[in-house]
């Protein structure tokens, strides 16, 4: 079985001075939740084997304080194909992974997570929001099998619900 987390990287710091999009960095509000939500995946069990980033500066600032609060030991990429990318392209890209692991985090952006999860559970109309993290399961044992339709959604949690939960804020 193949377990798949998105996170949907922190809130954005608007009045921050940045040179374009990619460069946008999170908020305090959004380093407070990064940090929560990577709690909630060590208190749960459920920290991934392999983490990896979309290139842009909030999303490898939320998944860097996710992995440092919550302890993971696991290995952490950056991959610019992540940033600015279709549901299809992220598919692409999950089935043609190199030696990929089990269980694997992406950290990236909106709309594509929302879009992405809802297609590959099927039809269905999913909003991640802004921190959030959500779960698919796969009965496929290779991720080059892994198509669209074929996932199960185990758990969507928002960082408003897990901050609150105790020993997480």
């Amino acid at each position: 079985m193949l377990s798949l987390i998105l996170f949907r990287h922190g809130k954005s710091d608007w009045d921050a001075p940045f040179a374009s999009d990619h460069e946008r960095p999170i908020a305090a509000r959004g380093r407070a939740a990064a940090r929560c939500m990577g709690r909630f995946l060590a208190q749960t069990d459920q920290v991934p084997e392999l983490a990896i980033s979309s290139s842009a500066v909030r999303a490898r600032e939320t998944l860097k304080l996710a992995v440092e609060a919550g302890g993971w030991d696991c290995p952490v990429r950056i991959d610019s194909t992540l940033y600015e990318t279709t549901p299809r392209a992220v598919l692409n890209w999950l089935q043609a992974l190199e030696e990929p692991p089990a269980g694997l985090l992406l950290t990236g952006h909106e709309p594509t997570w929302s879009e992405l999860a809802g297609r590959l559970i099927g039809t269905a109309r999913l909003r991640v929001p802004t921190g959030a993290m959500l779960r698919i399961d796969f009965e496929q044992e290779l991720w080059s099998q892994v198509n669209f339709e074929q996932g199960e959604l185990r758990w969507l949690m928002p960082p408003k619900v897990a901050c609150r939960l105790k020993g997480l804020s």
